[in-house]
């Protein structure tokens, strides 16, 4: 996109603030305070005009961060929707904070006590005139949607946004999924390339192997593997604008020869490939979806052949409630999105018949991640907006990348790389201690 171009999908103009409360707004406000108040593991400081109010109870020698109410509009979203309404409150500026830093410790603290926040939103539905958000279908962004949305235009919503947007807060890799911290003082794009041969080395990359991946991103995992591996790579995105990018890349690395890259959805792909990669792709489909993702990649991986599949978990418990609600993140950022969890990968990839080989959990490493990318976020507000990206998108997607940094901080969520072989697989080198 070029600069001055506006996006496809963006909040709008920050709403006006009312600073007069209507009934529906102190009923919420009482239930909002009541919940935050009984929170047990850390508290917050609420500031409404020259009020200070003092929710839950302070975690020793943890600072208690502060919020500042800016309209009683911000009581109802949040006793209303849950997640997505204090994402809306925050973008719409009915809240607000000194930093991020300090919105990251707001949503740390609250992440840890979601069952008090999820019994206040519960009663709000009894609130006499409450107002109501429509609950948006699968595949409706937050401005647009309408008939006829499907999962590609999920991923388009995000992706297709801008590459130079993704390029103004990514590393020169742009890897847009978790780092790996393996080594004290390492930069972002250290870290990525650390993740990147992580993968290459759990398949035992060669010469030899033509590698199908199966979410492009912007090309970095196809770029790593074939010039530092010599391997064949085959990548493929329903993103038109990751298409054009990483092929530019691909070709700007002399590469040609060695990477391919479609723009084909990967259930219409043929062929029979030595190793499948997917890093964090999964998480875009519904999860009634993602039985048959195992299904296609089987399908498409040669007997005796392994498969790398990098994906944000949630635990068992929390997945069924997740998969029937619409909190922020599918709301706002990745519409008809579904976290899988490892008890399904594993019994998933089994009904297709992949065997789960290795498990290793790297969430540790994605809350310096989303650290590193909102403050790059941060640092080129200027560039972001030359772009055409108006101040409520921006406070949008910063919100978006404290959410989730609070998530994968209090484990949440996390983050795994997985190692699924078919029957005949064997690994190339095998150290053991005799």
């Amino acid at each position: 996109m070029s600069g001055g171009e506006g996006p496809t999908i963006a909040p709008g103009p920050i709403e006006p603030a009312s600073t007069r409360a209507g009934p529906a707004d102190l009923a919420a406000r009482a239930l909002v305070l009541s919940a935050l108040g009984r929170m047990t593991d850390g508290a917050i400081i609420v500031r409404e005009g020259s009020k200070r109010h003092l929710c839950g109870h302070p975690a020793p020698g943890e600072p208690i961060p502060e919020v500042t109410v800016r309209s009683p509009r911000v009581w109802r979203a949040v006793a209303g929707e849950g997640g997505a309404g204090v994402g809306r409150a925050y973008f719409s500026g009915f809240f607000d904070t000194d930093s991020l830093d300090e919105l990251t410790r707001v949503l740390r603290i609250v992440t840890r006590n979601l069952d008090s926040i999820d019994r206040a939103r519960r009663l709000a539905t009894r609130l006499p005139g409450a107002k109501r958000r429509r609950r948006r279908g699968r595949g409706e962004a937050a401005t647009g949607g309408g008939e006829g949305r499907g999962e590609h235009d999920d991923v388009r919503a995000h992706y297709d946004l801008s590459n130079e947007l993704f390029a103004a807060f990514l590393d020169e890799t742009m890897t847009y999924s978790c780092a790996c911290f393996d080594s004290p003082g390492a930069s972002l794009a250290e870290a990525q390339r650390a993740k990147l041969e992580r993968i290459c080395r759990l398949l035992e990359l060669s010469p030899a192997d033509h590698v199908l991946e199966i979410g492009t991103g912007w090309g970095s995992f196809a770029l790593h593997a074939a010039g530092r591996h010599g391997c064949r790579v085959t990548t493929t995105t329903v993103s038109r604008a990751q298409q054009e990018l990483a092929s530019r890349r691909v070709k700007e690395a002399g590469l040609e020869d060695l990477v391919t890259v479609l723009d084909t959805d990967y259930r219409e792909l043929t062929g029979s490939y030595d190793k499948v990669v997917s890093i964090e792709m999964i998480e875009a489909l519904d999860w009634r979806e993602q039985p048959a993702f195992f299904a296609s990649c089987a399908g498409l991986l040669a007997e005796g052949g392994a498969m790398a599949l990098q994906a944000i978990v949630i635990d068992d418990a929390l997945r069924e409630a997740a998969n029937q609600s619409e909190d922020f993140i599918r709301r706002y950022i990745f519409p008809g999105s579904s976290l899988p969890s490892v008890s399904s990968i594993v019994a998933e990839s089994a009904a297709a018949g992949l065997r789960l080989t290795s498990l290793q959990d790297i969430g540790a490493h994605y809350g310096e991640t989303l650290r590193r990318w909102r403050a790059a976020f941060a640092a080129a507000e200027d560039e972001v907006e030359a772009l055409g990206f108006d101040r409520a998108f921006r406070r949008l997607f910063s919100f978006y990348l404290c959410y989730c940094e609070a998530g994968f901080e209090e484990r949440r969520i996390s983050d795994v790389q997985c190692l699924l072989t078919r029957r005949g697989w064997r690994p190339r080198a095998l150290a053991l201690s005799r």
